[in-house]
């Protein structure tokens, strides 16, 4: 038994001794190679893009709102009652547009009674112009005495007033008599009729019969931050700033320009309020909602990445750049972003490889292996 025991152990030993042996290469520095497996599995795959140097616009997005350029209230100008009521609530009008017809037989009734009056004056008048060439007539021939001409005369401009009196009471009777036709003022949309057929209506009620407010061109007011004010004026004076605006959750939008600055920045806030003029030409854009606006400074060159390329740390942002097959680190200054991109003020010169997707295996001079892709795959 001993003797077995001893064998035993003895068979272990060298077992043990030839497995070390066999495994040196891989538990003694220095002992062999790796396997080629052992280099591969150090090699990061990652993907990769161009930084690029292309034309970026300055862009300030806001929150914006949609403001009428006019708006009218439709009012009664005379005391009487509806006739008619000539729009759909709701409904696009043009300007000159017949809206409502007002009761006016009052109204014709006191023309045709002026009327009378001016005939009556007319009549008068005449006589008097007669009387007068006939007293002027007489005392060339010494046959009046001139108090009858004089008389004659004043009663003639004494008339002469009264007709322009009764014919200007006429004229206004007629003009009373147009606001019995209510007419669109401009064109736009009106709203629902607060009165409809039968009502009477007068020109000291509160509130209005409907009101229309002009849809293209409209206002865009939105407040930008005032550290752009510089840059924004300046596009003003070149004529390089626009608008962009768009309603929530709708792809279309509508496109205008700046059409003034506010004359003082906000205290409180540090923003100024920019209004632009949008055509909306397809009512995209509704008085009274809010917008989602792109303020388009200028556009200028510069280089950039997709903004998932930028890492942040401690001593501030870099990307990693793939140089003779390694990663290395390159610290860069980012001064702004823009539909997912990143323009680097400072850091990069324009077509480097900078990976996109795999920094979290990489560390400065990994080896990496740059993999087919698409940006933003």
């Amino acid at each position: 038994m001993t003797r077995r025991g001893a064998i035993v152990g003895a068979v272990l030993l060298c077992a043990i001794a030839v497995g070390a042996y066999l495994a040196q290469p891989y538990w003694m520095p220095g002992g062999g190679a790796a396997p080629e497996s052992s280099v591969r599995a150090r090699t990061v795959s990652v993907l990769a893009t161009t930084a690029e140097l292309k034309p970026v616009p300055l862009v300030v997005d806001s929150i914006g709102t949609v403001q009428t350029i006019q708006s009218v209230a439709i009012k009664s100008r005379i005391e009487t009652m509806i006739d008619s009521v000539k729009f759909d609530d709701g409904a696009k009008v043009a300007a000159g547009d017949v809206l409502l017809t007002l009761d006016a037989r009052q109204i014709d009734a006191q023309i045709s009674q002026a009327e009378g009056v001016v005939v009556k004056d007319q009549a008068q008048l005449a006589g008097a112009e007669r009387d007068l060439a006939r007293y002027s007539d007489l005392i060339g021939k010494g046959a009046t005495p001139q108090t009858n001409v004089d008389n004659a005369k004043t009663q003639v401009d004494t008339l002469r007033g009264t007709l322009l009196a009764d014919q200007a009471v006429l004229e206004n009777l007629k003009v009373q008599k147009s606001y019995t036709v209510i007419r669109a003022p401009i064109s736009g949309r009106i709203s629902a009729a607060a009165v409809k057929v039968g009502n009477f209506v007068r020109p000291s009620d509160n509130g209005a019969i409907a009101s229309i407010n002009q849809m293209a061109p409209v206002y865009v007011v939105f407040a930008v931050p005032q550290r752009y004010l510089p840059d924004l004026r300046d596009a003003m004076s070149a004529g390089t700033a626009k608008v962009i605006a768009a309603m929530p959750g709708d792809k279309k939008s509508e496109t205008g320009k700046v059409a003034m600055i506010e004359n003082t920045v906000d205290a409180t806030t540090g923003m100024v309020t920019v209004r632009g003029v949008m055509d909306n030409t397809s009512e995209t854009l509704w008085p009274g909602t809010l917008v989602s606006t792109k303020l388009i400074i200028r556009t200028e060159d510069a280089i950039t990445v997709p903004s998932v390329a930028v890492q942040r740390s401690q001593s501030g942002d870099y990307v990693y750049v793939v140089k003779e097959g390694k990663a290395v680190t390159q610290p860069v200054t980012v001064g702004r972003t823009y539909e997912g991109r990143s323009v680097i003020s400072a850091g990069l010169s324009g077509g480097e490889t900078v990976v996109i997707d795999g920094q979290l295996l990489l560390s400065n001079g990994a080896a990496v292996e740059v993999r087919a892709g698409k940006a933003g795959a």
